[in-house]
């Protein structure tokens, strides 16, 4: 293989996360030889589906996936994270079930459809995004200072809506989206997400959003300069992300048709900054890859499920998370992968010399 090659490919955003998902398929391969092993069985319904790790990892990793997204167009316009998600998730999630339920906590049937549901967790989701994005955007407060507001009232706030009740939701089709949808072996999960995917893989590629977010997050003046607003970009990026979330919440609360406002999302907006971290994507912003930090929410996820699998403490799962985390965030900055595309460069001119 040639220079050009070795450095083409150890430069690529999608390469440090690849070698992350490889060294930890390959550990629990070694531990584990059955870890990839998928089973049909049969669920609490009846119904045949697939079953296996490799399983829950595409399905608990699809919803940090589709928050990824969301945060990945934040950081890179903003050049700072939004800690707010998982409090925006217990508010739009909450919302659809007191949409659903009617204000009866316990109702014997559903109010409003589904989707309808849905589409005020929607809304709900985009005006915290828009909130968000107007105390970053208009009043240029920094984005992990404007989104602690969020973060601390929000699980309050998804209480209130639901006069601090855990709605329960009666129609079975509900528990599809977080579930299996009958006669479909595969996780509804797998599905959202990708249809997720090809809708923000349209809205790059036929319109300006990733360059206009890119310019914003490298020069905002010069950005200004050339014609772009980057109040609205920065006020746009947080409203797609509160679109992510409210598909997020529709997943979780669907998972199982109630909801935990003190549980529900814990913590999951640090997994989504770690999935953009990971992908290689700088979090001072500028210059972004949405498929990197895609790949690094399954890398989380896969990261996660590896934990539990050897027995670590729920309790203390963030503390080994954080190392291993670390390690790989580091080996994905520019300066190491220069320096190990250079090692590798010597140790091959090495071995030529030898022969």
């Amino acid at each position: 293989m040639s220079n050009s090659k070795i450095k083409k490919i150890t430069s690529n955003q999608l390469f440090i996360p690849f070698i992350a998902l490889v060294l930890l398929a390959v550990i629990n391969l070694i531990n584990d030889p059955g870890f990839f092993k998928v089973t049909l069985q049969t669920n609490n319904a009846g119904y045949p589906v697939l079953a296996g790790y490799l399983i829950t990892i595409l399905d608990y990793g699809s919803e940090l996936g589709i928050l990824a997204i969301g945060m990945t167009l934040v950081t890179a316009a903003s050049g700072g994270q939004d800690i707010s998600v998982g409090a925006t998730i217990a508010i739009a999630g909450s919302a659809m079930l007191r949409v659903l339920c009617g204000g009866n906590s316990r109702p014997e049937e559903i109010a409003t459809p589904i989707f309808v549901a849905f589409l005020v967790g929607c809304v709900v989701g985009m005006l915290c995004g828009a909130f968000n994005g107007m105390l970053v955007a208009v009043f240029k407060i920094q984005p992990m200072i404007a989104t602690l507001i969020l973060f601390t009232a929000g699980r309050s706030i998804a209480a209130w809506i639901n006069n601090n009740e855990l709605p329960i939701v009666p129609d079975p089709k509900f528990s599809y989206f977080g579930g299996f949808i009958p006669g479909i072996p595969i996780p509804t999960t797998v599905f959202i997400v990708a249809v997720c995917i090809v809708i923000i893989f349209l809205v790059l590629k036929f319109t300006n959003l990733g360059l206009y977010t890119q310019a914003v997050g490298i020069n905002e003046n010069s950005s200004r300069l050339n014609g772009i607003n980057p109040t609205f970009i920065k006020f746009l990026a947080f409203v797609i992300l509160g679109l992510c979330v409210a598909v997020a919440a529709l997943i979780k609360v669907s998972r199982l048709s109630t909801i935990n406002y003190s549980v529900i999302a814990k913590d999951i907006e640090m997994d989504a900054i770690l999935a953009v971290a990971l992908g290689g994507n700088a979090l001072s912003g500028g210059k972004f890859n949405i498929w990197a930090s895609i790949l690094g929410a399954y890398v989380i996820q896969f990261l996660t499920t590896t934990l539990y699998k050897f027995n670590v403490q729920s309790d203390a799962l963030a503390a080994y998370k954080a190392v291993v985390v670390i390690l790989l965030v580091v080996f994905s900055a520019p300066k190491v992968r220069e320096y190990m595309s250079k090692l590798a460069l010597g140790l091959k001119k090495g071995k030529g010399q030898v022969a």
